[in-house]
């Protein structure tokens, strides 16, 4: 009898640490309490407010659509950004993406970034308005008219963003950098786009969507 009851004792021992096991490994509540303590990998370099950082090549993020958000992340997750070997700001995206371990991660990130204050990007550039204007029409098919994005379209919002940034993403279609996965369409779209344009006229149409920013906001 003795015996038994000590059996009984471990049997319950052991099923209370199973339950606390288990207890343990069970995934996070996804939502903006897990995006913010997700965000904790993002801050070093666009900042705690997603304001971005030059230096670093972090664009400002905060106020982002999350489906834009999240669209990015499952590429940086796939390979189909941040492959280019020469590419260190998109390549340290890419490995930060991987640390995100499943769909519901990427969703709460993006979330709380969505959910952050879109920041006032001062312009870097200087260019030709007019010429920029002219050069538009092929972008506001996608982006909209006052560059404020076409989510059926999968095109982000330009107005109010760092201009370096967007500067740095053209040369980075153009180059082949981006936009050449065949699973990345709407990155494939951009590329066509990009190739059209010289320096000088990817500056100009830049200089032009800044000038659109206070109707974005």
């Amino acid at each position: 009898m003795i015996r038994i009851a000590r059996s009984k004792g471990a049997l319950a021992v052991a099923g209370a640490l199973l339950l606390t096991t288990t207890a343990c490994l069970r995934a996070p509540e996804p939502g903006l309490a897990r995006g913010r303590s997700l965000y904790d990998n993002c801050q070093p370099c666009h900042g705690a407010a997603g304001a971005g950082n030059l230096p670093l090549g972090a664009p400002a993020i905060g106020g982002l659509p999350q489906w834009y958000v999240e669209a990015q992340l499952h590429n940086f997750k796939a390979a189909r950004r941040g492959y280019a070997p020469h590419d260190t700001a998109g390549i340290r995206m890419k490995s930060m993406a991987w640390t995100l371990r499943d769909s519901a991660d990427v969703a709460s990130v993006a979330q709380y970034v969505a959910s952050l204050p879109a920041p006032s990007a001062s312009p870097v550039l200087s260019g030709n308005t007019a010429a920029g204007q002219a050069t538009f029409q092929l972008c506001l098919a996608c982006h909209g008219a006052e560059a404020a994005g076409t989510p059926e379209l999968h095109a982000p919002p330009l107005a109010g963003r760092s201009d370096w940034y967007l500067l740095s993403q053209l040369h980075k279609f153009r180059a082949g950098w981006r936009g050449t996965d065949t699973a990345d369409m709407w990155g494939q779209t951009m590329r066509a786009n990009a190739l059209t344009m010289d320096d000088t006229t990817m500056v100009n149409v830049l200089a032009y969507i800044q000038t659109l920013r206070q109707a974005s906001r």
